[in-house]
């Protein structure tokens, strides 16, 4: 996956309860193979994962104040409305703190 922006916010779907994880990085295909193969404490015992959603950014500031948001109330609220459909059709049950 190559992006002529650095930095990406991304929403992962747990296949294994339902619900989302919202992360930030500058090389999505590695962090995706990393969350997978259960390198990240907070999501491996929730494989396995799929992406849902990303945005790109040209600078890290931008990325990380969005990854902030997203998981604050209002920024899961947001994603909610976003991605009802998405998140219907997978059955996802709600967005964790």
């Amino acid at each position: 996956m190559v992006s002529l922006l650095p930095y990406c916010v991304y929403v992962l779907f747990s296949e294994a309860d339902h619900l989302l994880y919202t992360g930030f990085t500058s090389n999505l295909e590695v962090r995706i193979k990393d969350h997978q193969a259960g390198r990240n404490i907070s999501t491996k015992g929730r494989r396995p994962l799929q992406l849902i959603f990303c945005e790109y950014y040209l600078f890290e500031e931008d990325a990380r104040k969005r990854e902030t948001y997203l998981k604050t109330t209002a920024g899961k609220k947001a994603l909610k409305f976003m991605l009802k459909s998405t998140m219907e059709k997978m059955g996802c049950q709600k967005i964790p703190k």
